[in-house]
């Protein structure tokens, strides 16, 4: 009986291991495709219409304009012109993550530019304290609407619209009625304006496809060591190329020289690029590799399952809200570097709107729990395309506010279309 045991025991981890070894085998790339299909099916779209929207908005707007929109002096034009919204959008993924909204993050952002801007100009004060002070306002804004939001339950709609009216009277008190305030910062203004050198920029997209490549090949050896379920290495390939094409490309599109005139020389991938990509880069590590992401995604699932797990609900909804303000003080600043100068009307008018939209077209749930720091990029992307596709076409005002109204109004169906579709599937 007790020599039995142990065999009994071996024979059953064998056969265990065996089985577990078959199912990974069977995990092919066809397998892979297969289980992508099931999901698309059951509401796990991702980021897979933005994709798809961006393919087709380059298509129509090249089959439109060929001799102008895909020109070097456009590519690097349309990246430029997507920063500011970007990186708002950024911020707010992580305000949406929990459904909760920031209707303030614009104005917030004017506020913060101004605030850079007046120490700079007035107080002459160097680059480097006028941008933390800057951001220091944004995460003191953040922090107010969280503890509001947080502490005394009012709705995340309410307290950011009252400071989405409250801080435009703040930039109109600090500038003064119709006034500007100059930004001369060579710093600052470098951030929107300005390129990197061209070896600086190869190497840097090199690095970047080279870390993304065995940050997955790692990943991928880690699971297989430990018989955790994994990719099929081809698709995991797979994904390293179509990154590693579509980073080396834009580098080489945008190392072109665009000058308008043979006497200078004008290409480089613009600073602002690099700040975005730093800010995604950062972003996602945090969503997805720490405990505190881990953290933001089950409270926007599931608050009141969160907080019986022992996680600190109201410190998460404070912080979500302080992160926001930040990336909005950070995007105002590039805005303003763009503009060499802020008015009155900075952040305000559909700064917002773009940026909610820039966040829920690529891919982030309205109704929390589902987005990812990437889906500001590929958002912000499509926005500016629709804009600088639709000002190359030379349509009018009106026009260009109904497409980019619709588009929108197609992202949050598709949402919540596909929110139906994963509580059907129990996901």
């Amino acid at each position: 009986m007790s020599t039995d045991a142990p065999q009994s025991k071996e024979a059953a981890v064998k056969l265990a291991d065996s089985d577990f070894s078959n199912d990974r085998r069977k995990h092919d790339m066809n397998s892979a495709l297969l289980d992508y299909w099931h999901k698309i099916k059951a509401g796990e779209l991702g980021a897979l219409p933005a994709i798809l929207g961006l393919i087709a908005l380059i298509a129509l707007f090249t089959a439109l304009k060929p001799e102008t929109f895909l020109s070097k002096g456009n590519i690097a034009n349309l990246a430029t012109q997507a920063l500011p919204i970007t990186i708002l959008a950024m911020g707010l993924v992580f305000v949406l993550l929990l459904g909760e909204i920031d209707l303030s993050a614009g104005v917030a952002s004017g506020v913060c530019a101004t605030v850079m801007a007046k120490l700079m100009a007035d107080s002459g004060q160097p680059w480097y304290v006028a941008v933390l002070g800057a951001i220091a306002i944004g995460v003191v804004i953040g922090t107010v609407i969280g503890w509001l939001v947080a502490f005394l339950r009012i709705p995340s709609f309410v307290v950011t619209l009252a400071f989405f009216l409250g801080l435009q009277g703040i930039t109109l008190w600090l500038i003064g009625e119709g006034g500007t305030v100059p930004v001369r910062d060579d710093f600052v203004v470098a951030l929107s304006n300005k390129n990197m050198p061209i070896w600086l920029g190869w190497a840097l997209s090199i690095a970047c496809v080279v870390a993304y490549t065995a940050t997955l090949l790692l990943r991928w050896r880690r699971q297989n060591v430990r018989n955790l379920h994994s990719k099929p290495l081809g698709f995991v390939i797979a994904q390293c190329a179509v990154v590693a094409a579509a980073l080396l490309i834009s580098t080489y599109v945008l190392s072109l020289d665009r000058a308008p005139s043979p006497l200078i020389t004008l290409g480089g991938i613009p600073w602002g690029v690099l700040l975005v990509g730093a800010l995604l880069v950062i972003c996602t590590f945090v969503l997805g590799r720490t405990g505190y992401g881990r953290h933001i995604y089950a409270v926007g699932g599931n608050a009141e399952a969160a907080r019986r797990a022992g996680i600190n609900v109201t410190r998460i909804r404070i912080s979500v809200f302080m992160i926001a303000s930040a990336l909005a003080a950070i995007s105002g600043i590039v805005a303003a570097s763009r503009l060499n100068s802020v008015a009155t009307d900075a952040g305000g008018g559909n700064t917002l709107l773009y940026a909610v939209g820039a966040a829920v077209i690529g891919g982030t749930s309205l109704f929390g729990g589902r987005g990812k720091a990437r889906d500001a990029v590929l958002g912000g992307l499509v926005i500016a395309l629709i804009a600088n596709g639709l000002g190359l076409l030379g349509t009018k005002a009106y026009l260009s506010y109904l497409i980019t109204g619709v588009v929108l109004l197609f992202a949050a169906s598709i949402d919540a279309l596909a929110r139906r579709r994963r509580s059907g599937a129990g996901r």
